[in-house]
Formats: structure tokens, sequence, C-alpha cells
């Protein structure tokens, strides 16, 4: 099974064969993959899969490239999202309706993802994998109107984040909350 996900880690979106047999923690796993292909590139281990609640499809998928890109804006969900979007471009479709879909996030979203999970999308869904490395956010989520906050901590993510925030405090420290965070817990370094 871990083949079938690594391939569907690294196929396009759009290609993608049907997901509808794969349960939520298959979908998190490829969020972890994701997670883990920006591990490897450099950059934040967080991943986001989007998935179509009725048909179990993935619409969507992407992962953080605050350091490959020099983009703070796009973190693991945003990418996700954009991905989505493109994906439905292609296919001739308008706007995506996130009301019927699922977020699988690797790491819980910070104040900005959770701003655009809330009044942008209005996801049906999120299961955060990992609530342990940053402040859950799963509270915030709820009063905002995601009634369905799953918390699915997946041992690798956990694991890659720790590693990742151990090896690169700062970088940490600058995705999850900006300069001023960075420089309070850095000392400004």
């Amino acid at each position: 099974m871990n083949d079938v996900l690594e391939t569907i880690a690294h196929t396009p979106t759009e290609g993608l064969p049907d997901t509808d047999t794969l349960t939520d923690k298959d979908f998190m796993r490829v969020a972890t993959l994701l997670a883990r292909k920006s591990y490897d590139e450099g950059g934040c281990p967080i991943g986001a899969v989007i998935v179509d609640a009725a048909t179990k499809r993935i619409i969507g998928k992407g992962h953080n490239t605050l350091v490959q890109e020099n983009d703070a804006a796009t973190h693991g969900e945003t990418a996700a999202i954009r991905d989505a979007g493109r994906v439905a471009k292609l296919r001739g479709q308008g706007p995506v309706d996130f009301r019927r879909a699922a977020l699988y996030t690797t790491l819980t979203p910070c104040a900005v993802c959770c701003a655009q999970i809330i009044h942008r999308c209005q996801f049906q869904k999120v299961v955060i994998g990992d609530v342990t490395s940053a402040p859950s956010t799963a509270k915030t989520l709820r009063d905002g109107g995601i009634e369905n906050v799953v918390i699915l901590e997946d041992p690798e993510a956990v694991a890659l984040y720790r590693r990742y925030a151990q090896e690169k405090p700062g970088l940490h420290y600058l995705d999850w909350g900006g300069h001023r965070t960075r420089d309070e817990m850095t000392g400004g370094d």
C-alpha cells in the first residue's frame, strides 16, 4: 500500500487514479509524504491533501514552499487550495466549493491558514496530523465554524517536524509565527 500512496503523493493531481478506497489514515500518509518532499527540498515539512467528501477523490494537494520559493504565503494548506483551483480550471470548472471537502494537514494550521480554512474555504472536515510540534489550533477552527475537526497524529509527521524544528529553529518560528515570533524565540538570530 505504501507504494500506491507514494505514487499518489508524487503524481500531479489531475492524473490521479480513483482514491475512493483510501481511509483518513491513508490520506494523512499522503500528506506526510508531501511533507517529506518539502523537507527533502530543504523546506518546512508540512503537507496537505484536499478530498471531495462525497467521492473521496483527491482534488488538491501540496506542501510548504516558504524556503524553496521564498514565499511566506505558501504553506501546505494554501498550496493544496491553489492546486485544487488549478485542477478545477483545467477541468473547465468554476471556483471550488470546499464546503464539501476534507482537508488533511500534517501540522496544526497557523493563524493565517486557519483564517483561510474558516473564512474562505469552510471545509466540511479538517484532519490534523500533528498537534505536538506546535500549539493546537483545533479550538480556533471549531470556534470559527469548522465543526468536524479530527486529530489523527501521524507519528512520522510528528517526528519529521520535530527534527526540522531542532535543525532549523529560526525557520520553524518564521514559518509558524512570522519574523516577530522568530526574533522573540531566537533572540533575533
